[in-house]
């Protein structure tokens, strides 16, 4: 058949359909070409994509030809009930998986939070509808892989690696609405998660080798397992604030953050926010604090530790604390000490806590410091991991990203940036929207386990 012959064959709800598809996907060429003209070479496809709606010279829909006759149909002597029925799942699951893995990468993510790092913002079960487009979605690092599977698959396909390490891209951001500001919640990769212990990940392997020492985490692999390297897309998602943007200096003074722009004279109390909490030894006189009255306050289950018969420890906002306070029961409040936190980064360099840490200088693209043997171990990693660039003492060092400083506002209960550093820009995943989702699996089915006056919520900021 001539190709003149097959155009006339094609009805005008055929063409619609064509010119619709063919425009979104020249739409998605230009957003991903976008600064890499080179790029725009995808749109050799264009061709191939009209004719699976039009022309149909590639037997895309061959299958078809198999299916049996409906009432009052003519009898298909090629029919084949069977072979047709699998040939329709299959191309309905392909459809599917290629649908869900270009918005997932391109467009929306699903997100559960898994700790209670943000636990008076986002609460633990609550499941969150990432927007990839607010700070420009991330084009993958590895494009082969399983939607939905983070890096590895489930235990009931077999488990191992749910990527393949080649092709591998190099980073590249598309275009996007903003930058994470001071104040957003932010999804991002987990800078040290490149290197994981399968056996024990948590702490992250850099926290296990600075305790028990990397010979002993590289053969005792009964206690550790093995150890895997993954990629920046790959590595597992985490959920904190940015109290910190690039070119900032920060520090922090009894738990109270400050920063300072390159081009401010003085620092800036960072405003605290309202679920901001801290960890308090709290000591009554002999009476205990039922359950009741404890998720009254608003303690979650998991939160409720017991030192001893007259000493708890909870994690509370001031207003929890200023309520707890009022009890006649309570005989006093106090911080928890600043050396329960343990080391922070960079480990083993320095006598800063996680409530009294720095100051530190957090880099922007193409600013220059100068290296010296103070600030060396802070910046090192950047260099040997993130930007694979040489630095020395004595060198003056020019950043290829931005960083950024990520802290949860359950501050004595957060793994963040004080404990592994930086968080780059080429890990920034995006920003939680609204919750689609809300569990309390403290609670039954029937009494509470929906939490239904969090769905739909916007995700606080």
């Amino acid at each position: 058949m001539t190709l003149s012959e097959r155009i006339a064959q094609v009805t005008r709800k055929q063409w619609i359909r064509g010119g619709i598809w063919s425009a979104i996907y020249i739409v998605f060429v230009f957003w991903v070409a976008w600064g890499d003209w080179a790029s725009l070479g995808w749109l050799v496809l264009l061709p191939v994509i009209m004719d699976m709606f039009t022309t149909r010279y590639i037997p895309w829909n061959w299958w078809k030809r198999y299916k049996p006759a409906e009432k009052d149909e003519p009898a298909n002597p090629d029919a084949n009930p069977k072979l047709y029925l699998i040939c329709s799942w299959i191309d309905a699951i392909v459809f599917a998986l290629v649908a869900v893995y270009f918005i997932n990468v391109y467009i929306f993510q699903n997100y559960q939070i898994p700790s209670s790092s943000l636990e008076k913002s986002l609460r633990v079960g609550d499941y969150l509808l990432v927007s990839k487009m607010s700070y420009g979605a991330r084009v993958p690092n590895t494009p082969l892989s399983m939607p939905l599977v983070q890096h590895t698959m489930p235990q009931w396909l077999g488990g191992g690696k749910s990527y393949f390490e080649k092709p591998h891209w190099d980073y590249k951001r598309l275009a996007g609405w903003d930058k994470p500001e001071k104040g957003d919640i932010v999804v991002f990769n987990f800078p040290t998660g490149d290197t994981v212990c399968l056996k024990m990940q948590n702490p992250d392997y850099y926290t296990l080798c600075h305790y028990y020492g990397r010979n002993v985490v590289h053969h005792r692999k009964d206690l550790f397992g093995e150890i895997v390297y993954r990629p920046v897309d790959r590595r597992e998602n985490y959920v904190k604030r940015c109290v910190g943007e690039p070119g900032d200096s920060l520090k922090i003074i009894d738990n109270i953050v400050y920063t300072k722009g390159k081009n401010d004279t003085s620092w800036q109390q960072e405003p605290d926010r309202e679920g901001k909490q801290l960890n308090y030894y709290v000591q009554t006189d002999g009476h205990v604090l039922s359950n009741s009255y404890l998720e009254k306050i608003g303690i979650n289950r998991d939160d409720r530790h017991k030192m001893s018969s007259t000493v708890y420890v909870f994690p509370l906002t001031e207003a929890m604390r200023d309520e707890l306070g009022k009890n006649p029961h309570i005989v006093s409040i106090q911080v928890e000490n600043e050396k329960e936190g343990g080391d922070v980064y960079p480990l083993g360099q320095n006598t800063w806590t996680r409530d009294n840490y720095g100051p530190i200088y957090l880099p922007a693209k193409g600013e220059t410091l100068r290296i010296t043997a103070d600030n060396y171990p802070v910046y090192q990693r950047i260099a040997q991991a993130y930007e694979q660039q040489p630095m020395r003492i004595g060198d003056d060092y020019t950043f290829r990203m931005d960083y950024y400083w990520m802290m949860g506002d359950n501050r004595h209960n957060s793994a963040d940036s004080r404990y592994w550093g930086f968080v780059p820009e080429d890990h920034i995943v995006g920003r939680p929207v609204f919750i689609w989702l809300s569990i309390e699996k403290d609670q039954p089915w029937l009494k509470g386990h929906i939490r239904w006056n969090r769905i739909g919520k916007k995700a606080k900021q």
